[in-house]
């Protein structure tokens, strides 16, 4: 599975913007300029951001875009929903109205229940898990270095290893 250049693209702008002075907009042309990005599709990708509530705009010529909140408020599953709409690894996974994932063909006549339900519902599940774990600050290395970051443990094979990371980052297992 792939995001398009929406997800790659706006993330990269979140990102430089995350790195900046908030209370200095950056210019569009800026950015795209910085990021060997195309201008015109950074505008399409910005109006979304913005009408999100992601990103805020300023005019003038001292204007250009901020970050509407710090980066630790804002998670990487805010931005790709913002960029791609709803995750799903295929197009018949869908959430319903309570947020359960459901199989669109599930309910047809002489359909039988999907073999692939289970497998396609825990790879979205863990996708927006992964997102919704990680924060814009999560990706900017002056966030990362100095911040605290909670000890975690993960099972494995019925034991408990310690590990020291932050949400969505790989483990690294230390040796106790």
């Amino acid at each position: 599975m792939m995001f398009s250049t929406k997800a790659e693209y706006g993330v990269r702008v979140m990102a430089h913007l995350a790195k900046r002075d908030p209370d200095a907009p950056v210019s569009l042309g800026s950015i795209a300029e910085a990021e060997g990005l195309p201008l015109a599709y950074l505008e399409h990708l910005v109006q979304r951001l913005r009408r999100e509530g992601l990103v805020e705009s300023r005019r003038g010529a001292r204007g250009g875009y901020s970050l509407s909140r710090p980066p630790e408020a804002i998670s990487m599953a805010e931005v790709v929903r913002a960029l791609e709409g709803d995750i799903a690894p295929i197009e018949c996974i869908t959430a319903d109205a309570d947020g359960q994932l459901v199989c669109a063909r599930d309910g047809e006549p002489g359909h039988e229940p999907c073999a692939t339900k289970l497998l396609w519902t825990r790879v979205q599940g863990s996708i927006v898990r992964t997102l919704s774990e990680m924060t814009l600050a999560d990706l900017i290395p002056e966030h990362r270095q100095g911040s605290a970051e909670p000890t975690r443990s993960r099972e494995a094979g019925g034991r408990t290893i310690p590990t020291e990371r932050g949400p969505g980052r790989p483990a690294e297992v230390t040796k106790t």
